[in-house]
């Protein structure tokens, strides 16, 4: 769960881009500084940050990268920071691109690993106001508040409704998955299709309404069941401007 932003600096500047990455762990201020490449697979830049002492440190590397389906650029970046490494993107909004601006968000690596959603507890509650819901969701191994913010760049049926929001320890927003408003083929009743992403992988939860819920603002958090219902598990994911 990582979030962040990096901008591209001046030709000139020592580094190449500056920025900060945050967990619900860290908040921390990196820099990514070009390096020789030995090879064509072989990095591009260092990323670097100061850690506690002082002293500036290599926690990374990264690579330019361009889509396979949309041959927009971006920054791959594996990075560790003392709790393992972990792999994250770099990539611009469609806003930012057609401005030519030097601004990039960092999302979460989307994993094809599918976490199994087994005893899960949870709950949903719409706000008065924004279109927002509060929630957590939680087993015996992690339990995380989060926030459903309407997706005000939904262009397509297909992209989400809301995307998932957690915040670091210094308050920052950290965007850990999507989430859909769907309508049940069986029974007609409305639920939210939420999938958030953990360092153990992708975990796929419903927010449902039983009878005495139904029709005011709180929902249960459920283990997702594969049935007809849901159809969107190739199109789900943790796209910028989805």
């Amino acid at each position: 769960m990582f979030a962040g932003t990096l901008t591209k600096t001046a030709d000139t500047a020592a580094a190449a881009f500056t920025g900060m990455i945050h967990s619900t762990r860290f908040d921390i201020a990196i820099q990514l500084e070009a390096r020789t490449k030995m090879s064509e697979r072989s990095p591009d830049f260092d990323v670097t940050a100061v850690n506690t002492s002082g002293r500036k440190v290599r926690i990374g590397t990264a690579w330019n990268e361009t889509g396979n389906t949309t041959g927009n650029p971006y920054l791959s970046m594996q990075i560790d920071v003392g709790l393992g490494p972990f792999r994250v993107n770099a990539v611009q909004s469609k806003e930012a691109r057609e401005a030519q601006s030097g601004d990039y968000e960092i999302i979460p690596l989307v994993s094809n690993r599918t976490m199994k959603s087994g005893s899960i507890s949870g709950e949903l509650t719409a706000m008065d106001a924004d279109n927002a819901f509060a929630g957590y969701v939680a087993n015996m191994m992690f339990d995380l508040d989060f926030m459903l913010i309407e997706n005000v760049f939904k262009t397509e049926e297909t992209h989400p409704d809301y995307r998932i929001e957690v915040s670091s320890p210094k308050g920052h927003p950290i965007r850990v998955g999507s989430a859909w408003m769907a309508k049940s083929n069986r029974t007609g009743n409305d639920y939210v299709s939420l999938l958030i992403n953990t360092p153990d992988g992708d975990l796929r939860v419903n927010a449902v309404q039983n009878e005495e819920q139904r029709g005011g603002q709180t929902f249960s958090i459920i283990p997702f069941v594969e049935s007809a219902d849901q159809e969107r598990s190739e199109n789900t994911g943790l796209a910028l401007v989805s």
